[in-house]
């Protein structure tokens, strides 16, 4: 399913979402101004504020609530990419040079802060309690998951469990509180908030697999960032830790030293043992694990198109290539 068949459902809402952006992140700085215009400009697939507005829309929520809670989780996930292309020393992001290797750490990380508090001041705008806490946990938790994928770098041990808690809270979490807060503006059912929180973290899940994946499958092109960048970075990622596990000892030890210097000197080499060892394919295939639960959990919310583009959305987070 194409993305854009599914953004054609609430293309009214994304638009105002981007308008309401634009027009709340004005500030008195020029500087500022200018850095996030870039960034904006360089886009991405707005695929968390597209979650709260398809959730809304879902559970018949008739106001403009959602907009400015979009509005916010792409803020929030903008400051978390601005932080994270500092601590990796990334030097491109969505084939676009980043923020920091144009104008230095200091200011993308001032600025990601800057994300972070006006996304905030929209939250708590709402004056809903609820969603408040929804938002104050999950920025907690993902904290601590940048804070474990750190701990991890340059660690070739690091285990599949260790991985998955990493990208549960780094990643997951995030797709999770756009699927509670669209709940959360409407009447719901304890077990509907359940089985929308399910839906989100499976879906969040399923999506950094792939990402993993493609970071060894595909071209710099189509992702918009260098082949190998996980590895560069040092992170043992699912086909890394899967590579390791079944390639030959003389294979497991060239994936170690790589991992252990993030050097990408090899990279050939192992994107063959990632090939032969069958690391992609068990990387897919565990994200077509988590896109299927997070399907089964959308049985429990009313039928209609909106729950379709849910389920939709899941079966585009596995087959793309970007």
């Amino acid at each position: 399913m194409p993305l854009d068949s599914i953004r054609s459902l609430v293309e009214s809402d994304l638009e105002a979402t981007d308008h309401f952006i634009c027009t709340e992140l004005r500030s008195e700085i020029p500087f500022i101004n200018q850095l996030i215009e870039y960034i904006i400009k360089a886009g991405g697939k707005r695929i968390r504020p597209l979650l709260v507005l398809l959730t809304a829309r879902a559970f018949n929520h008739d106001q403009q609530h959602h907009i400015h809670l979009a509005a916010a989780i792409e803020l929030i996930h903008t400051a978390t990419l601005l932080h994270d292309d500092v601590v990796d020393s990334s030097s491109l992001r969505r084939g676009f040079q980043t923020a920091n290797s144009i104008w230095g750490n200091d200011a993308s990380v001032l600025v990601g802060d800057f994300l972070y508090s006006r996304a905030f001041q929209l939250i708590v705008r709402l004056q809903n309690l609820e969603i408040m806490n929804i938002f104050s946990n999950a920025t907690n938790l993902i904290a601590e998951g940048e804070v474990l994928q750190l701990l991890n770098c340059h660690d070739p041990d690091t285990t599949e469990k260790a991985y998955f808690e990493v990208i549960r809270r780094k990643t997951a979490k995030l797709f999770e509180v756009a699927t509670q807060i669209g709940t959360a503006l409407s009447p719901y059912t304890i077990h509907q908030m359940n089985a929308m929180q399910n839906y989100g973290m499976q879906l969040g899940i399923a999506y950094q697999l792939i990402d993993d994946a493609l970071d060894y499958n595909s071209s710099a092109e189509e992702m918009g960032k260098n082949i190998g960048n996980d590895l560069t970075e040092g992170k043992p990622t699912l086909p890394l830790i899967y590579a390791l596990q079944k390639g030959t000892s003389v294979e497991a030890e060239v994936i170690r030293h790589a991992i252990e210097q993030g050097s990408s000197e090899n990279l050939d080499a192992i994107l063959a043992i990632i090939e032969s060892t069958g690391a992609i394919e068990y990387t897919a295939n565990a994200a077509k694990q988590y896109a299927y639960h997070a399907q089964t959990s959308l049985t429990n919310i009313p039928d209609s198109p909106y729950r379709q583009a849910l389920h939709d959305l899941t079966e585009f987070v596995v087959e793309r290539h970007y």
